[in-house]
């Protein structure tokens, strides 16, 4: 009989074989390429999970928002192409918005200026997705609305009120 000893080197050997034999397959690789963005969405997660556990402080929700959006949009780039990217690449700054206003919600000395930072990064974020995927349309559509508005100003729709209470000849 051989000792215990013995016995768990032979375990670890064959499971290095294992390994090694998996590797060489192609398994690692293939859960690596498909996989990876998990390494970014898990910790996210699990900052998240601190903070609402309460065993960490609010400061982890900035980079536990911009990890957990990060990982969603590698993700979804990682799933359906790389050439999302080019389109989906403002979602860069949402990452960053989330955490500054999970922090700002969260903190118990709440400052209104780091709100105000971080919901205006969320909108220019928005903004910029939104003129990012319409592509060259977002020209079109910035020049209809100044055509509207100002056909509605030349026709007196916006001053119809004031002129009739301020002009009483």
């Amino acid at each position: 009989m051989s000792s215990k000893k013995d016995i768990q080197l032979g375990i670890f050997i064959v499971a290095a074989g294992i390994v090694i034999l998996l590797g060489k397959l192609g398994v690692f690789g293939f859960l690596g390429r498909a996989l990876w963005p998990l390494v970014i969405l898990i910790p996210g997660i699990v900052l998240h999970m601190l903070f609402f556990s309460r065993r960490a402080s609010a400061s982890v929700l900035v980079p536990a928002g911009i990890l957990t959006v990060y990982g969603l949009l590698f993700g979804l780039c990682n799933i359906w192409g790389w050439g999302l990217m080019s389109s989906l690449w403002p979602v860069l700054l949402l990452g960053l918005a989330v955490g500054l206003y999970e922090y700002s919600i969260y903190e118990p000395r709440r400052t209104g200026g780091l709100s105000a930072i971080a919901v205006t990064l969320g909108l220019l974020s928005l903004a910029l997705c939104i003129f990012s995927l319409m592509g060259t349309g977002a020209i079109y559509l910035i020049g209809i609305v100044l055509i509207a508005v100002g056909i509605w100003l030349i026709t007196g729709r916006g001053r119809a009120r004031g002129r009739n209470r301020w002009y009483r000849s």
